[in-house]
């Protein structure tokens, strides 16, 4: 079980017994390993806690606020057994569903994912562009990703495998459990509203992801560029062709000069900008992951002392 968190204080000790009261009727052994995304509440501190009570239980602590992705991430490369389910500790994804990802599972699908049949407690503006983000993904890539499937989902022990070796830096989890192909299937549910606290995907911040998840996989935002350049150009020629009409019909309306540079900044200017722009995104892209730094650092684990030693 992997559950990233940041400042999730209030929906820990929940998640943890419904976790575990789910799962304890299930026959394969339960780990849950809870990935601390640079939590500045008390967070780390009730997950470390409560290891020491559970060993099923165990931390993993981020050096900084990585982002959600890379806590994933981490979790998946420090996760052991025969599978993984990926779940949210703000209680929007039930853990009651586990069990049916458990049992597709056992019939031999390797990703099983978990469809929101109703998303709950969220605004319609993020509905709406959630939803019609999967529609537009689908038709860049070319690629079956489930409408309306967030992270929330199972993985087989080759899936996890597999995802170890891609360690590209803008990473998009989800998009790439159905990218590594294999056998998948779906589980439908009912989403929940937030347990407690405050979400930490607003709208700014879910279409950042979206914007990584189309560079990620597609080309086709380059391929927009040119389309933008036409629409500015259409315009900058209309305009012209408005100052030529104005200077036959209407000459004592007419300004030498001025409409003629408007019209040519709107045709170079907007070009150049718009390409610059998408351009310099997958530059800056190439540019970081050439540096080939670690996608997470992990705060070192304090050895226990038993000497009686008392000193830093």
């Amino acid at each position: 079980m992997v559950v990233p968190f940041l400042n999730e204080e209030e929906n820990l000790p929940v998640l943890y017994d419904r976790l575990v009261g789910v799962l304890d009727g299930e026959p394969e052994d339960l780990q849950i390993l809870f990935i601390d995304d640079g939590s500045t509440d008390a967070s780390a501190s009730w997950v470390a806690d409560t290891a020491k009570k559970d060993s099923r239980v165990r931390l993993l602590q981020l050096s900084r606020n990585f982002g959600h992705q890379i806590a994933i991430t981490a979790g998946m490369d420090h996760a052991e057994g025969d599978a993984v389910v990926i779940i949210d500790a703000d209680l929007q994804d039930p853990p009651e569903v586990i069990p049916e990802l458990m049992a597709k599972w056992r019939e031999g699908y390797e990703v099983v994912y978990a469809v929101r049949k109703s998303r709950s407690g969220e605004s319609w503006l993020k509905k709406f562009l959630a939803h019609n983000f999967y529609k537009i993904f689908r038709a860049m890539v070319k690629m079956e990703v489930p409408l309306d499937a967030g992270d929330f989902r199972l993985v087989d022990r080759c899936v996890v495998d597999a995802l170890r070796d891609v360690r590209e830096l803008h990473r998009f989890v989800r998009g790439l459990t159905c990218w590594v192909g294999y056998r998948q299937a779906a589980v439908y549910y009912e989403r929940a509203p937030r347990h407690a606290g405050k979400t930490k995907y607003p709208v700014w911040k879910s279409a950042n992801l979206a914007w990584d998840a189309m560079t990620s996989f597609s080309g086709t935002p380059l391929r927009w560029v040119t389309v933008a350049g036409i629409l500015v150009a259409g315009l900058g020629g209309l305009r012209a062709m408005r100052t030529i009409w104005a200077r036959i019909v209407r000459p004592d309306d007419y300004v030498p000069g001025w409409a003629t540079i408007v019209a040519l900044i709107l045709i170079i200017g907007g070009i150049q900008l718009i390409c610059m722009g998408v351009i310099g995104q997958y530059v800056s892209r190439i540019f970081e992951e050439s540096k080939k730094r670690p996608l997470y650092l992990l705060r070192p684990e304090k050895p226990k002392r038993d000497d009686g030693h008392r000193g830093p």
